[in-house]
């Protein structure tokens, strides 16, 4: 039987663009606090110089920039581990529900991508935790699914909540409109740095037990079919 393919090192990228995207997360939601003061001063009748104002665009400019890398390099790194932990468990579990390319593309896919990698997240939890347990593996380790229903609630509430911000922010003129998109982008700031810690939590607590799986022998598995 081939052994697991190494996930170690990209767990331990996952883990650090998250932690990077949560940094971005505490940073943008402070800049958009300052925005909001500045632009409540203006809605009060007060008034702000211009370097203020240009100073405030281009911080707020040069943050978006800058998350949206991290936050694209961060989905990357997270879906590469993934998929690598579905397809090592495809090596000791024959009978999962999905192909290992689905915990790549179904993030992708659309309406798909609203249920879909959830359902693999939560297979690969279960299925690895019945396994090792069923072999007597995690008697000095715990892995549970009580993350993964959070993590994924405030995944789809903040993406949604993204897609207000980004397409309301298109044609924000008034100090009024731009008021209403800086504060759901606070908010959407506020939800994400919980996701983000719990994103952290899903691919750390995984990838704590995944090499158990390494002690599971062929015919252990061959047993487990019939």
């Amino acid at each position: 039987m081939e052994d697991l393919r190494p996930n170690v090192q990209r767990a331990k990228n996952a883990v650090t663009l998250l932690w990077i995207v949560l940094a971005l997360e505490i940073i943008s939601l402070i800049s958009g606090y300052f925005q909001y003061k500045l632009l409540k001063v203006v809605a009060n009748g007060g008034e702000i110089s211009m370097n203020t104002a240009n100073a405030n665009d281009i911080r707020e400019r040069i943050i978006a920039i800058l998350y949206l890398i991290v936050f694209i390099i961060s989905t990357v790194t997270f879906i590469q581990w993934f998929r690598r932990a579905y397809y090592n468990l495809h090596l000791k579990v024959y009978h999962l529900s999905f192909t290992e390319g689905w915990a790549a593309g179904s993030w992708f896919a659309p309406v798909i991508c609203l249920y879909r990698p959830y359902q693999i997240m939560k297979e690969l939890y279960q299925q690895t935790i019945d396994l090792l347990t069923r072999k007597g593996l995690l008697l000095h380790q715990s892995l549970t699914t009580n993350a993964l229903g959070w993590w994924w609630a405030l995944w789809i509430i903040n993406n949604l909540l993204g897609q207000f911000v980004f397409r309301y922010s298109l044609k924000a003129e008034t100090v009024d409109e731009l008021i209403v998109s800086t504060v759901a982008g606070i908010v959407s700031n506020i939800i994400g740095i919980p996701l983000a810690l719990l994103a952290i939590k899903v691919v750390k607590d995984y990838s704590s037990v995944e090499p158990l799986l390494n002690e599971i022998k062929e015919e252990e598995v061959i047993a487990e079919i019939n």
